[in-house]
C-alpha cells in the first residue's frame, strides 16, 4: 500500500537519536509524495522537521500500535525492525518487570541483577508438559520443549546460551539443568540430577572470576551433555571445556578478582584442617590482589567454599583428595610470592631459606634446591651439547608465572575429569540434551588472542544460527505451500575462511610459531601482506605496525599482535615440569604423569573431553623428527579442531537458543541502557532473526483467528459458510497489494505492517461505531434529559409565579400602611426634636456670642499692647542692625573697591599701551552706558509704583484704626455685662453641684441594695445549677456505670466465645496439621515401599527397561502399597518367591545397601507415625472434651426413649388379646396353602398378611397415643397421689384430667400408678415371659419380620424415586443445553442464507433424531437392566417370608396355638436365623480375595448390586473367624485384604471408577469394623439386632488404623487419578475457551505456538468439566461413597480448578485482560451452580476459588486513583502481594480502548502491602492435598440379610 495510506497525521514513527538510540515522535501532517521534511512531534511536546536522506528518500520506521507493545514474541510485532525490536523489550523489562521474550526461535533473556522469585519448583511444574507458546517466556519453557522433543522425535537437542560477560548465561544453564532434573528425575536412587546440579559450584569456583562487568563471570566455556534412558530419566552427564583463561591466574586488572577457589581458600584458612597450608588473607598474596579489590559484596567465601567441598563430596572426590587438590591451590599462592634479586643484567638469584618458596616445595613435595635452581636457570640444547643459561628477573618472573599457570591449567582438566567419571553412567546412553554455556561477542580497547577465539566461536555459531533459523523460515513456507523466494540473509562464511582457511589468520599464526625467529611484529607483516587489500574484512589500523582489523558480523575488532604466538605457544620449561614429577605428593604426580599425551585434543581421555588449555612443554632433549604431529598442535589448532567437534555435535542436534542481554555496565537493577541493549541484540543475532522474518511473512493467522478478529470488517453478505473463502474475499478488498499477503492450508500469511494497517482499519471501524453508538444515547438521554426538566420547569413555575404574584400583592397593601404610618409617626419625630434643637440652641448662642465677644475683645486689647511695644522694639533693632550693616558695608566696599582699583589700574596701564584694547574698551563701555540707562528708567517707574502703594495703604490704616476704636468701645460695654452673667452664672453651678452630690449618694445607695439583691440571686441560681449539675452528674454516671457493666458483660460474654470459638479452632487446625504431616509422612512412606519393591522385582526378573516412547511420567510417582505388610503372615509360597530375591541381593552389593538404608527409613519413619499417632489420639481426645458439653443434652432425650420402649411394651400387653386371634387367622390362611407362590406378591395370603398388618399399625398408632396421654397425667400426679396414700382420703382441691375422673375410686389410681412404677422400672425378668402365655412375644417378632420387609420395600421405592429424582435433574440438565444448543444454531442459521439454511436445518433435524433413538435405546436398556434387578429382589424377598413363615408353621401346630401358651423361649429352630456371619475354609482364602477383589470389576457391582457389598462380605467373613475365636484366621484375612486391595489398585490405580470403588469399599470396611466393636461410642447408632451382631473376642483397633491408613493412600491416588483426568481440561475450559462469545478478541499472534481462544473440535470447553464433574459424582455415588467423603473430593477437585488456572493466569501475559476476567468470573458462577445443584455449596469447595475470584475481579476493576488503589487492596485478601503485583504488570489491553496499569499506581499498591504478612511464593501449590477425614458413618443395613449374588463366584461361602 501506498506511504501516503500509513504516513498520516497523528501516526508514529522512529527517528534516531543519540542518547536513546531512537526517539518516538507524531505526525502533525500527512506525508506526501516528494516531500523532503517531515512535521513531527517528540513526546516531550517539542516540534521538529525532520529531513528525510536526500539519496534513499528513506522514511522513518512505523510504530507498532500500543495493543502490540509488550508481546510475548517479537515476532507478533507488525512493523519488524530495530526501533520495535529495543521498546518491546524496554517495555517488557521496565514496566512489567518482565525479563524473558521470544524472538521466533530465540529466548531473549535480560538480566535483572536482582533474585527474582521465578524459577521455585512450583514454577517448574507449571510448565511441565505445556506446549512452548502456551506460557509466558521463561527459561524453562526452552528446557521443556528441548525434554519434549527429545522424547518425541527421538532426536538429541541442545541448549545454546550465549551472550556478555555479566549478561547471565551461566545462571540460565544452571536453570536449564535444574529443570532437567527437577522434572525427569533420575532412573536409580543415586541420585544422578543431584550430581549433575553440585557439578555448578564446583565449576564457578575453579572456571569463575569477578571482572569489572560481572561479579561471577565464567571464564571458560562448557558443554554439557545430560544422558538420558529409555525412560527418559537422567542417568548421567558428561562435561566439555573450552579455552580456560589461564592468564586469570598471574594477572588480574583493576577491580578484578582471580578465581573464586583461591578466596574461598583465604576465607577458611582459620579451619584446623587448613593450617597445614599456611594460608593469610588474600591482601597479602600478590596473585589474589593484583586487582585491590579481594572482596564481592554480598558474597560469604568462607560458606561457598563449604558449598565447593559439599559438593566434591557428593561427586565422589573423596577428603583427601580434596585436601590434595586445596593443598596444590595454596601452593599456586605461595608460588606467586616468589621474589627474584638481579644477580646482573642477564641472571638472578633467589634469596637464600626465601619463605613463599619453601612453603611451596614444603607444600608440593619437592626439593628447594632443585626448584630455586631451574626458576633462575634453563637448559640449552644445541646439536652437539647442552648447556645451562641463566636467565634475567623478567625471564625468571614470566617462567614462574607460566609455571603456575600450567599447574592451574593441569589441576582444572583433573576436576573436569573426575567430574566427568562422577557422572558417568554405566547404564546405557538413549539419548541427551546438550547445554552449551559459551562466551559472547567481545570487543575491548585491548584485545589480544583470546578474544580473537571467542570472536571466531562466535562467527561459527552465528553461522549455525543463520541456518537454522533460515531451514525454519523455508520449512514453515513449504509446509503451508504457499510460494516462496529464497530469503537474503547475512553470509559470515568468508569471515570464517578468514580466520581458518589455508593462509588465514591461524594458519599463519601456526606457521610462524614454528619459525625460529618468529615474534608477533614478523606475524602482522605477513598478515599484511597476504590479507590486506585482498579480503574486504581484514583492514590495517592507520597507526599501529602491530595490530590488524576483522570485520565481524557483530562489529570491527582491532586486535594487538603482542602476546599472539607466546599465547599459541603457551611453553613452560621442561626442567620445572621434571621436578615437579619428581614430587613426593601422589596427585601432583598424577597430574603430570600423561603430560605429553595430555597436549593433544585426540589422545585417550574420557568421552567427550577436550582440554583445550593445557601448556606446551619446551623439550629440551628433541631432535629432528622426534616429536609426533599432535606434539606440535598449538593453542589455536587445538580451539579450532574442538571448535569444529562441537559444531558437528551442534549440527546432530536440534539446537534451541538462549541470547543474554546486559541491561547496563553498572550492574544496577532493572534499568535498561538503550545504547548497550542494541550493540547485543546486533551481536547476538537476534535483528538478524529480526530481519529474516521480516523479509518473508512475518505474521501469520490462522483463518479462525483471522475471522474472530476483523469480522467487524465484514459486511453481512461477505460471510460465508466457509470461513476460509470469508477471509480470501475480505482480504482481497481490503488490501489491494496482493503480494502483502498469502494464503496457505492453515493459516494466511502477511508481510510486515499489514496486521498494523489491519488493526488501523479496525480501530477506526470500532471507534465510528462507538462513536455512532454514543452519539445516539448520548442524544436520546439529553432528549429525556430536556424533557423531565421542560416539564419540571413549566410546573415550577407556574407554582412560583401564583406565590409571587400574592406575595406581591401583600407586599403593596403593607408598604402603603407602612408608608402611611411612617409619614406621622416621622412627622411627629421630626418637630419634636425640632422644638428642642430650637431652643437648645437659642440658649447656646445666647452663651457663646457672650462668650465670644469677650474673647474677641481680649484678643483685641492684647494685639493693640503687642503691636505697639513690637513697633518701639523692632525700630530699635533695625536701626541697630541697618547701623552694623552699613558700617561692615561700607568697610567691605572699601576694601574690594580698593582691590578692584588696584586690579583695574594694572589692567588700564597694560591696556593703555595697546590701540586695540583701547577701542575694544571703548566698545564695551559703549554697551555698558545703554544698559545703565535701561536701567535707570525701570527703577524710577518701580519707585512710582510703590509711592502710589504707599499712599493707599495709608489711607487703609487710617480708615481700619477709626472702626477699631469703635469696636474697642463696644466690647468693653459687653465686658461688663459679661461679668454679672458670671456672677449669677456661678451661683446656678454651685446650686447644681449640690444637688449633684445629692443625687449621687442617692443613686449609690440605691445601687448598693440593688446589688446585694442581684448577688443574692445569683448565690441562689448557682446554688440551684451546682445541684441541677451534680444531679445530672450522679445520673450520667449511674448510667454509665451501667452501660459499662452491660458492656463488661457484653465484653466478658464475647471474650469467652472468642476465646473459646479461637482455641477451637486453632486445635482443629493442630489436628489437621497433625493429620497432614501424618499423610504426607504416609505418602513418602509409601513411595519408599514402592522403590523397595520395585527393586526387589528388578533383582528377581532381571527384566530390561520398557523400550522408548513411553509416556513421561513423574519421578515422584508412589504406589499405593502400605508400610504395614505383616512378616509373620507370609505363607509358603511367597517365603518361596522371596528365596531368589534373596539370592539377587548376594549379588548387588549397592542394591542391598540401599535395601538397608530404605529398611532403616522404614523404621524411622514408623516410629515417627507411632508418635504422631499418639499425637493425633491427644488432640481427637481434646476436641471429643470440647464436644462433651454437646452431648449431655442427648441424655434426656435418651431418657425420653427409654419411656418411651417401657410405655410400647405395656402397650403390647393391653393389645395381648386381640393380636391372638389376628394372628390365628394369619396362620390359618397361611396354612391353607403351600405352593411357592403364596408368598409372592398379589397372592392371598400375600393380601392377607398385608391387611393385618395395615390394621395392626394403625391401632397400634392409636393405643400409642391414649397410653402416652394417660402416663404422662399420672406422671403428674405423682406427689399427690403419695400424700393421699397416707390419709386414705381424696382431697378436693385436686385436679385431675378427665381420663383420671373416669375411674372409679382411688384404688384404681392408685393400681394405674404403681403399673406405670412396675413399667418404669428396669425388670430382670426375660422379656419372653411378658405375658401368661408368651404369645405376646411371637406377635412382636412376626411385626418386626414385618416391619423389617416394609423397610426394604421403602428403601428400594425410596431409591427408585432418588433415581428418578437424579433422571429428571440429568434430563433438565440436558434440556437446558439442548435448548442453548438450538438458540445457537438458530443465531447461526439466521446468519446464513435461505438454501444454506435449509440445509442447515435438515442436517440439524437428522442429528437430532439420531440422538434421541440412541437415548431411547439407552433408556431402554436400563429399564431392563432395572426389572432384572426387581425381580431378583422380589424373589429374594418372597423366598425369605416364605422360609421364615413355613419354618414357623412347621414347628408349631394349631392345637399349641389354642390350647397351650406359648413362651418365646421355647420357640424351636431358632438358631436357624441367620447371625450375619459367613463361613469359609482356610484354603478358600486366596479364592475368596482372588474373586471378590483381584478379579472384581467394579462397574457391574456398583450398578448390579448394593453399595459396598465386598466391604459387608468381607466383615461377615471377619465375625465367623471372630465368632470361631481363631486369631490366625482373622489375621490371615484381614492382611489378605489389605494386601489384595493394594494389588489392585497398583494393577488399575489409575482407573477413576476402581479407586473410587475400592475408597467406599475400604471406608465401608472400616466403618463396619467400628460399629461392630462392641465400643458404647458405635454401639449408640446401632438397632438391638445389630449390637447383636457385634465381634466377641477380637479388638481389631490396630486394624482399623491400618485401613485408615489405606484409605488415606486410596485417597491421595484417586485425588492423582482425578487431577490427570482433569488437568488436561482445566487451562483450555476456564481461559483459553470463550464461554461469553465476542467478549474477548484475539490478539496477533507470533512465531511461537499460541492456544486459540476460539474453540474448534476437540477443544475443552467448560461443559467438559461440568460433564466430568458429573462423571465423577455419579460414580461416587453409585459406589455408596460417605456424602464427607465426596465433599471432601469435590473441596480437592476445586481446589485443583483454581490454583491450576490462577498459575496460568500468573504465567500469561495474553490472558491478564478485563475480557478474560468476565470470562473467568462466568465460568466460575457455572461451577458454583454446579454445586448449588448438587447441594455441595457447605463443602467449602467455593472457598477454595477465591483466590481465582479475587484476581478475576482485579483485572476487570479501575486501576487508576489512589481510591481504586485501596479497594483493590481491601478486596484481594486471598491473593499475596506478589500475586497482586504480578497480575497488574501483566495486565495487557486487547483493544485500543483499554489502558494499561501504570508504574506508579503498582507502587501504590506495594506501599500499601509492604505490612501484609503473606508467602513470598507467587504460584500456588496446584499438588497440594487436604488432609482427608473419615467421619464414622454407620450402615442401616442387616448383615443377615445380605444376599451373595452368583455372579461374583463365591459359592464356597455359607450363610451362618
Amino acid at each position: 500500500m501506498a506511504a501516503s495510506e500509513l504516513y498520516t497525521k497523528y501516526a508514529r514513527v522512529w527517528i534516531p537519536d543519540a542518547e536513546e538510540v531512537w526517539k518516538s515522535a507524531e505526525l502533525l501532517k500527512d506525508y506526501k509524495a516528494g516531500d523532503v521534511w517531515l512535521k513531527l512531534r517528540l513526546e516531550d511536546g517539542t516540534d521538529l522537521d525532520y529531513q528525510l536522506d536526500p539519496k534513499t528518500k528513506q522514511l522513518p520506521h512505523l510504530r507498532n500500535p500500543d495493543i502490540l507493545v509488550g508481546e510475548n514474541d517479537l515476532t507478533a510485532l507488525s512493523y519488524l525492525h530495530e526501533p520495535a525490536v529495543l521498546h518491546n523489550l524496554k517495555v517488557r523489562f521496565i514496566d512489567s518487570k518482565l525479563i524473558y521474550t521470544y524472538c521466533g526461535i530465540v529466548l531473549v533473556a535480560i538480566n535483572p541483577y536482582e533474585q527474582l522469585p521465578i524459577y521455585g519448583e512450583d514454577i517448574i511444574n507449571a510448565y511441565s508438559g505445556q506446549n512452548m507458546g502456551d506460557m509466558d517466556p521463561h527459561i524453562f519453557a526452552v528446557a521443556e520443549e528441548a525434554y519434549k522433543q527429545m522424547a518425541r522425535d527421538e532426536r538429541n537437542q541442545s541448549i545454546i546460551v550465549s551472550g556478555e560477560s555479566g549478561a547471565g548465561k551461566t545462571v540460565s544453564a544452571k536453570y536449564a539443568m535444574r529443570y532437567f532434573a527437577t522434572v525427569s528425575g533420575s532412573a536409580s536412587e543415586a541420585n544422578v540430577e543431584e550430581k549433575v546440579l553440585a557439578s555448578n559450584p564446583i565449576m564457578e569456583s575453579i572456571g569463575n572470576a569477578k571482572t569489572t562487568r560481572n561479579d561471577n563471570s565464567s571464564r571458560f566455556g562448557k558443554y554439557i551433555e545430560i544422558g538420558f534412558d529409555k525412560k527418559y530419566h537422567i542417568i548421567g552427564a558428561n562435561m566439555r571445556t573450552y579455552l580456560l583463561e589461564k592468564s586469570r591466574v598471574v594477572f588480574q586488572a583493576e577491580e578484578e578478582r582471580n578465581y573464586h577457589i583461591f578466596y574461598q581458600l583465604c576465607a577458611s584458612a582459620s579451619l584446623p584442617e587448613f593450617k597445614t597450608l599456611k594460608l593469610v588473607t588474600a591482601s597479602k598474596f600478590r596473585y589474589t590482589n593484583l586487582g585491590g579489590n579481594p572482596v564481592i559484596d554480598g558474597v560469604d567465601d568462607a560458606k561457598e567454599m563449604l558449598t565447593t567441598r559439599q559438593a566434591c563430596t557428593l561427586l565422589g572426590i573423596n577428603e583427601s583428595y580434596q585436601m590434595g587438590v586445596f593443598r596444590i591451590l595454596a601452593g599456586i599462592l605461595h608460588l606467586g610470592n616468589v621474589e627474584f634479586k638481579d644477580r646482573d643484567a642477564d641472571s638472578c638469584i633467589i634469596p637464600p631459606n626465601h619463605d613463599p618458596l619453601c612453603i611451596f616445595c614444603d607444600l608440593m613435595g619437592v626439593s628447594y634446591e632443585d626448584m630455586a635452581h631451574w626458576l633462575c636457570h634453563r637448559k640449552l640444547a644445541t646439536a652437539t651439547e647442552t648447556y645451562i643459561k641463566p636467565i634475567s628477573r623478567l625471564q625468571a618472573t614470566n617462567a614462574r608465572d607460566a609455571l603456575a599457570k600450567h599447574i592451574y591449567a593441569n589441576l582444572f582438566n583433573w576436576i573436569v575429569d573426575n567430574v566427568n567419571r562422577a557422572l558417568h553412567s554405566t547404564m546405557k546412553q538413549h539419548s541427551f540434551i546438550g547445554v552449551l554455556d559459551i562466551y559472547g561477542f567481545e570487543t575491548f580497547e585491548i584485545n589480544s588472542f583470546e578474544q580473537f577465539c571467542i570472536n571466531y566461536a562466535n562467527e561459527k555459531l552465528q553461522q549455525q544460527f543463520n541456518m537454522h533459523v533460515f531451514k525454519l523460515e523455508q520449512e514453515e513456507y513449504m509446509k503451508e505451500e504457499i510460494p516462496w523466494t529464497l530469503i537474503d540473509f547475512y553470509d559470515n562464511q568468508p569471515c570464517i575462511n578468514l580466520i581458518e582457511a589455508k593462509l588465514g589468520v591461524l594458519d599463519l599464526l601456526d606457521e610462524e610459531c614454528r619459525m625460529p625467529k618468529g615474534s608477533d611484529s614478523t606475524w602482522a607483516q605477513k598478515l599484511y601482506n597476504t590479507h590486506l587489500k585482498k579480503s574486504a574484512l581484514f583492514e590495517k589500523p592507520r597507526l599501529s605496525n602491530k595490530a590488524f582489523i576483522i570485520k565481524h558480523f557483530a562489529d570491527k575488532v582491532e586486535y594487538q599482535c603482542d602476546g599472539f604466538l607466546e599465547k599459541n605457544k603457551d611453553t613452560v620449561f621442561e626442567e620445572q615440569i621434571a621436578v615437579l614429577k619428581a614430587s613426593r605428593f601422589d596427585l601432583l604426580r598424577e597430574l603430570f604423569q600423561d603430560d605429553i599425551h595430555a597436549l593433544s585434543p585426540t589422545s585417550s581421555l574420557p568421552p567427550g573431553r577436550t582440554p583445550l588449555s593445557r601448556a606446551g612443554i619446551k623439550s629440551i632433549k628433541s631432535r629432528p623428527g622426534q616429536a609426533s604431529n599432535e606434539h606440535k598442535k598449538t593453542v589455536g589448532h587445538q580451539f579450532r579442531n574442538s571448535l569444529q567437534l562441537l559444531m558437528e555435535t551442534l549440527n546432530a542436534t536440534t539446537p534451541h537458543y538462549v541470547r543474554c542481554i546486559k541491561p547496563n555496565d553498572f550492574k544496577y537493577p532493572f534499568t535498561f541502557d538503550a545504547k548497550r541493549a542494541v550493540q547485543q541484540l546486533r551481536a547476538c543475532g537476534v535483528l538478524e532473526t529480526i530481519r529474516i522474518s521480516a523479509a518473508g511473512f512475518p505474521s501469520r493467522w490462522t483463518y479462525q483467528e483471522f475471522f474472530s478478529r476483523y469480522r467487524v470488517l465484514m459486511k453481512q453478505k461477505d460471510i460465508l459458510i466457509d470461513k476460509k473463502e470469508t477471509c480470501r474475499n475480505v482480504l482481497e478488498k481490503l488490501i489491494k497489494d496482493h503480494d502483502k499477503y498469502q494464503f496457505g492450508k492453515t493459516k494466511i500469511f502477511f508481510r510486515a505492517g499489514q496486521v498494523a494497517y489491519l488493526e488501523k482499519l479496525r480501530a477506526d471501524k470500532l471507534r465510528a461505531a462507538c462513536i455512532r453508538i454514543q452519539k445516539t444515547i448520548r442524544g436520546w438521554l439529553m432528549r429525556k434529559k430536556y424533557l423531565r426538566m421542560q416539564k419540571a420547569a413549566i410546573t415550577i413555575q407556574r407554582y412560583v409565579r401564583g406565590y409571587q404574584a400574592r406575595c406581591y400583592a401583600q407586599f403593596l397593601r403593607r408598604t402603603r400602611a407602612a408608608v402611611i404610618i411612617q409619614k406621622f409617626q416621622r412627622m411627629y419625630v421630626v418637630r419634636q426634636r425640632y422644638k428642642r434643637m430650637q431652643a437648645a440652641a437659642i440658649h447656646i448662642q445666647a452663651h457663646w456670642r457672650g462668650y465670644s465677644a469677650k474673647k474677641r475683645y481680649n484678643a483685641m486689647l492684647c494685639e493693640h499692647k503687642a503691636t505697639i511695644i513690637q513697633k518701639h522694639v523692632r525700630g530699635w533693632l533695625s536701626r541697630c542692625w541697618f547701623r552694623r550693616v552699613i558700617t561692615a558695608i561700607i568697610y567691605l566696599q572699601c576694601c574690594y573697591r580698593r582691590m578692584m582699583a588696584k586690579r583695574e589700574l594694572k589692567k588700564l596701564k597694560i591696556e593703555a599701551r595697546s590701540v586695540e584694547h583701547y577701542k575694544k574698551l571703548n566698545i564695551g563701555m559703549e554697551n555698558k552706558i545703554l544698559q545703565l540707562q535701561c536701567k535707570i528708567n525701570d527703577q524710577n517707574k518701580e519707585n512710582k509704583n510703590l509711592l502710589e502703594k504707599l499712599i493707599n495703604l495709608e489711607t487703609t490704616y487710617s480708615a481700619e484704626r477709626e472702626r477699631l476704636r469703635s469696636d474697642v468701645e463696644r466690647l468693653r460695654m459687653t465686658e461688663e455685662e459679661g461679668k454679672n452673667a458670671i456672677n449669677r452664672i456661678t451661683s446656678l453651678l454651685e446650686e447644681i453641684a449640690q444637688l449633684r452630690r445629692e443625687l449621687e449618694s442617692t443613686q449609690t445607695e440605691k445601687k448598693s441594695i440593688e446589688e446585694t439583691a442581684d448577688r443574692y440571686k445569683r448565690e441562689t441560681e448557682l446554688l440551684v445549677t451546682e445541684l441541677k449539675e451534680q444531679n445530672t452528674l450522679l445520673k450520667s454516671e449511674k448510667d454509665e456505670l451501667n452501660q459499662r457493666l452491660q458492656q463488661q458483660a457484653k465484653e466478658m460474654t464475647e471474650s469467652l466465645t472468642k476465646e473459646a470459638a479461637e482455641e477451637k479452632k486453632q486445635l482443629e487446625c493442630e489436628l489437621n496439621d497433625e493429620r497432614s504431616r501424618y499423610q504426607n509422612l504416609l505418602t513418602e512412606f509409601s513411595r519408599l515401599e514402592e522403590r523397595y519393591d520395585d527393586i526387589k522385582e528388578e533383582m528377581t526378573l532381571m527384566v530390561n527397561l520398557p523400550k522408548a516412547g513411553q509416556r513421561r511420567r513423574d519421578s515422584t510417582h508412589s504406589s499405593n502399597e502400605s508400610e504395614y505388610t505383616f512378616s509373620s503372615e507370609i505363607t509358603e509360597a511367597e517365603e518361596s518367591m522371596l528365596r531368589p530375591e534373596d539370592a539377587s541381593e548376594k549379588k548387588a552389593p549397592l542394591d542391598m545397601s540401599l535395601f538397608l538404608k530404605l529398611q532403616k527409613r522404614v523404621t524411622e519413619l514408623e516410629q515417627e507415625k507411632q508418635s504422631l499417632q499418639d499425637e493425633l489420639d491427644k488432640k481427637e481426645e481434646q476436641a471429643q472434651r470440647i464436644k462433651a458439653k454437646e452431648e449431655d443434652f442427648n441424655v434426656r432425650a435418651r431418657g425420653a426413649e427409654l419411656e418411651y420402649e417401657s410405655l410400647k411394651r405395656q402397650e403390647l400387653e393391653s393389645e395381648n388379646k386381640k393380636l391372638k386371634n389376628e394372628l390365628n387367622e394369619l396362620r390359618k390362611s397361611l396354612t391353607e396353602k403351600a405352593a411357592p407362590e403364596v408368598t409372592a406378591p398379589g397372592a392371598p395370603a400375600y393380601k392377607v398378611l398385608m391387611e393385618q398388618l395395615n390394621s395392626v399399625s394403625e391401632e397400634l398408632d392409636v393405643r400409642k397415643e391414649e397410653v402416652l396421654i394417660l402416663r404422662s397425667q399420672l406422671v403428674s400426679q405423682k406427689e399427690a397421689i403419695r400424700t393421699k396414700d397416707d390419709k386414705n382420703i381424696m382431697t378436693e382441691t385436686v385436679v385431675v384430667p378427665e381420663d383420671v375422673k373416669k375411674m372409679k375410686d382411688r384404688e384404681e389410681i392408685a393400681q394405674a400408678y404403681v403399673g406405670l412404677k412396675e413399667t418404669n422400672r428396669p425388670s430382670a425378668q426375660d422379656f419372653h415371659t411378658l405375658n401368661e402365655d408368651g404369645e405376646l412375644w411371637l406377635v412382636y417378632e412376626g411385626l418386626k419380620q414385618a416391619n423389617r420387609l416394609l423397610e426394604s420395600q421403602f428403601q428400594s421405592q425410596k431409591k427408585s424415586y432418588d433415581n428418578e429424582v437424579e433422571a429428571l435433574r440429568g434430563e433438565i440438565q440436558s434440556l437446558k443445553e439442548e435448548n442453548n444448543r438450538q438458540q445457537q444454531l438458530l443465531a447461526q442459521n439466521l446468519q446464513l442464507p435461505p438454501e444454506a439454511r435449509i440445509e442447515a436445518s435438515l442436517q440439524h433435524e437428522i442429528t437430532r433424531l439420531t440422538n434421541e433413538n440412541l437415548d431411547l435405546m439407552e433408556q431402554l436398556e436400563k429399564q431392563d437392566k432395572t426389572v432384572r434387578k426387581l425381580k431378583k429382589q422380589l424373589k429374594v424377598f418372597a423366598k425369605k417370608i416364605g422360609e421364615l413363615e413355613v419354618g414357623q408353621m412347621e414347628n408349631i401346630s394349631p392345637g399349641q396355638i389354642i390350647d397351650e401358651p406359648i413362651r418365646p423361649v421355647n420357640i424351636p429352630r431358632k438358631e436357624k436365623d441367620f447371625q450375619g456371619m459367613l463361613e469359609y475354609k482356610k484354603e478358600d482364602e486366596p479364592k475368596l480375595v482372588k474373586n471378590l477383589i483381584l478379579e472384581l470389576k467394579p462397574r457391574g457391582v456398583a450398578v448390579n448390586l448394593i453399595p459396598g457389598l465386598p466391604a459387608y462380605i468381607l466383615f461377615m467373613c471377619v465375625r465367623h473367624a471372630d465368632y470361631l475365636n481363631d486369631d490366625q484366621k482373622v489375621r490371615s484375612l484381614l492382611t489378605s485384604t489389605i494386601n489384595g486391595i493394594k494389588k489392585v489398585l497398583k494393577k488399575r490405580g489409575d482407573d477413576f471408577e476402581t479407586a473410587s470403588f475400592w475408597l467406599s469399599n475400604t471406608c465401608r470396611f472400616l466403618h463396619c469394623l467400628k460399629q461392630y466393636s462392641g465400643e458404647e461410642a458405635f454401639m449408640k447408632h446401632n438397632t438391638p439386632r445389630q449390637n447383636e451382631h457385634c465381634l466377641t473376642n477380637f479388638d481389631l483397633a490396630e486394624y482399623r488404623q491400618v485401613l485408615s491408613d489405606l484409605a488415606i493412600q486410596i485417597y491421595q491416588q484417586l485425588v492423582r487419578v482425578l487431577e490427570n483426568l482433569l488437568q488436561p481440561m482445566i487451562v483450555p475450559a476456564m481461559l483459553e475457551h470463550e464461554t461469553i462469545q465476542g467478549v474477548s478478541g484475539v490478539k496477533p499472534p507470533g512465531l511461537r505456538k499460541r492456544t486459540s481462544s476460539v474453540a474448534d473440535e476437540g477443544t475443552y470447553t467448560l461443559d467438559s468439566i461440568i460433564r466430568q464433574l458429573n462423571t465423577f459424582h455419579s460414580i461416587q455415588c453409585q459406589h455408596g461413597m460417605d456424602p464427607e467423603l465426596i465433599k471432601q473430593v469435590v473441596k480437592q477437585l476445586f481446589y485443583i480448578v483454581g490454583a491450576v488456572t490462577l498459575n496460568n493466569l500468573l504465567l500469561r501475559k495474553d490472558m491478564c485482560s478485563w475480557s478474560k476476567g468476565m470470562q473467568i468470573r462466568y465460568n466460575v458462577s457455572q461451577l458454583e451452580e454446579w454445586l448449588r445443584d448438587k447441594n455441595l455449596m457447605n463443602s467449602g469447595a467455593k472457598e477454595t476459588l477465591e483466590p481465582l475470584i479475587q484476581a478475576a475481579q482485579l483485572l476487570q476493576v479501575k486501576k487508576k486513583t489512589d481510591e481504586d488503589a485501596e479497594a483493590i487492596c481491601s478486596m484481594c485478601t486471598a491473593l499475596t502481594t506478589a500475586q497482586i503485583v504480578k497480575v497488574l504488570n501483566l495486565y495487557t489491553p486487547v483493544n485500543e480502548f483499554e489502558e494499561r496499569v501504570s508504574i506508579g499506581f503498582i507502587r501504590t499498591i506495594q506501599i500499601r502491602l509492604r505490612d501484609r504478612k503473606d508467602s513470598p511464593q507467587l504460584l500456588m501449590d496446584a499438588k497440594h492435598i487436604f488432609p482427608v477425614t473419615f467421619p464414622f458413618n454407620p450402615s442401616s443395613v442387616a448383615l443377615e440379610t445380605i444376599q451373595i449374588p452368583s455372579s461374583l463366584g463365591l459359592g464356597f461361602l455359607t450363610r451362618v
